[in-house]
Parts: structure tokens; sequence; C-alpha cells
């Protein structure tokens, strides 16, 4: 039997891309999944494509990560819907690539906000609820950007540099308490992320379901076993 079979799992940014495939890995295995995204529209499509209309194991609904308020309602409505949950997974995340001083304030905090704040919020209020189903699992998704700085990244980058480090400090803090951390760190994923808004060319690339099992691998592993950090990049690249 799965170790995720009848789990429930709060996917953020599940409407698409990584987060989409990984909430279908999960459903897949029997997991309940409670997914968000910045829209209604983007839940209600998402949760039409993954069967909603008939499965009750799918809900969501809308949240802006950036928002301590609105990520408490989110997991109160998690709450509400499946009682609980024993699987984070921090999907939500958006990417702007300008040089430093052609970056736009506020595209810069809109950055810091989403890919690091927001993943503090979420894990912030879903450690209680791990803790009263006795423990359980949060992934953080980083790239392999949080490593590897390049020109016009340095927004991106220090967005997921500061992942790495938040990442590491929690999985040490929280070990003890029967909750695990990892992180992954996907290269180039082809996937509507960025400034392109549009899938962009090239088999060499990773696909969003490639990342979704690593995460059904880490879920799936024994409990005295953790990988705490996983980079993931295509087997082969663009020369």
């Amino acid at each position: 039997m799965s170790k995720i079979e009848g789990k429930v799992a709060l996917v953020t940014g599940g409407a698409r891309g990584i987060g989409f495939a990984i909430a279908q890995a999960l459903l897949a295995r029997g997991a309940g999944v409670f997914l968000c995204a910045t829209t209604n529209k983007g839940v209600d499509d998402a949760i039409a494509r993954l069967g909603g209309d008939r499965d009750s194991r799918v809900a969501g609904m809308a949240c802006d990560v950036r928002s301590h308020e609105q990520v408490r309602a989110m997991m109160r409505e998690a709450e509400r819907a499946f009682g609980g949950i024993d699987i984070l997974i921090n999907n939500a995340g958006i990417g702007k690539f300008q040089n430093v001083e052609e970056l736009a304030p506020d595209d810069w905090r809109a950055m810091i906000e989403t890919n690091l704040s927001g993943v503090f919020y979420c894990c912030r209020e879903a450690i209680p609820v791990l803790k009263r189903r006795g423990g359980g699992f949060i992934i953080n998704i980083g790239s392999l950007a949080g490593k590897n700085a390049f020109p016009g990244g340095a927004a991106y980058n220090a967005s997921k540099f500061g992942l790495v480090g938040f990442s590491e400090a929690l999985m040490q803090e929280v070990r003890f308490d029967h909750i695990r951390v990892s992180y992954v760190m996907p290269g180039s994923v082809n996937t509507a992320f960025g400034d392109s808004g549009a899938k962009s060319a090239g088999d060499w690339k990773l696909q969003a379901g490639d990342v979704a099992d690593v995460v059904v691998h880490l879920l799936e592993m024994d409990k005295r076993a953790l990988a705490s950090r996983v980079e993931l990049r295509p087997s082969e690249p663009r020369k």
C-alpha cells in the first residue's frame, strides 16, 4: 500500500505546471488534495481537470500566498474540507529576470514575498496542524537558481538562495516533531514560467511530471530516512 494513500496534501500554485503535476500524482496514489492558485477561475479549472466534479478528494480556494491572512484562511478551509493536512507542498513561485538597475522595486517585492515569505507563512500555519496529526511532510519546490547565480536573476536568485537556508533551518527545527522537510531544486523545466507565459521549445528540458515523480519518491521513503535536498537537472542539457 502506498504511504501516500489516505493522506491529505495542500499544494500551493497547484493550478498549472509543476504544482498541477504534483496534485495529479498525489491523487493517483490515493491522497486527498487541497490546492490553491491566485484566482478563483484558476482553482475551478484545475479542480475540474482533476475530476473534482466526480471526486470528493479534490478541493481548493484562491489564495495569494504573499498575504498571511489569506494563508491562514486557506489553512482553515483545508481543515474544514479534510479535517487537516499531512503534507504541505510549497510550489507557488514567480520569476522576472532583469538586471538590478532595470528591475522595478514592485517586481523585487513580488518575488521575495511569493517565493520566500509565502513559504514562511504556509509553513508557520501548517506546522501546528501537522503536529496535531502526529507529524507529516513539508516539501519546498526551489530551483538550481538557489545555488547558481546568473546575470538578470538577482531577485530570483535571492529568493531561492533564501529558500535553501529557510528549508535547512526548518528541517532541524521540526524533525523531532515527526515532520520531515525536504526541498527540491529543479533545473530547466518546460512549463509556462517567467516572463513569457508560454512553454518554451526544447525536448531536452525536464517535464513537470519529473518533479512530481521526485515528490512522490520523497513521500514514499521510509520515515527513518530523509533526503533533505534533491537536485534535479536535465540529463542531456542543450550545449
